[in-house]
């Protein structure tokens, strides 16, 4: 039960700021301040946008890497070429679930 009030000044902006971000990560105001003040690390949901997105770079890892695979015996270097953007794609979509 949380009966203690803690106040803090800060400007228009900021609490502007701090409510966008307290409801990015789908929490009340108080909730998103204590967790920072405590450090626990807060995740912010995934928009519909994001969520399309994503699943849209994964198309396109798999496709280059089947694009990859039919080129291999005919022209290694093209093979080569769409294999590496394929791995970059795979380290984006890595460090988007983080």
């Amino acid at each position: 039960m949380k009966r203690e009030y803690i106040q803090i000044r800060c400007s228009i902006y900021e609490k502007k700021l701090l409510k966008k971000r307290a409801a990015r990560a789908g929490i009340s105001l108080s909730e998103y301040l204590r967790a920072t003040a405590f450090k626990i690390n807060m995740v912010e949901r995934i928009t519909p946008e994001q969520l399309e997105s994503y699943q849209l770079l994964v198309q396109y890892k798999n496709n280059f890497s089947r694009i990859s695979n039919m080129f291999k015996k005919s022209n290694p270097q093209l093979s080569k070429e769409v294999r590496q953007l394929a791995e970059e794609i795979r380290t984006h979509l890595k460090n988007f679930k983080k």
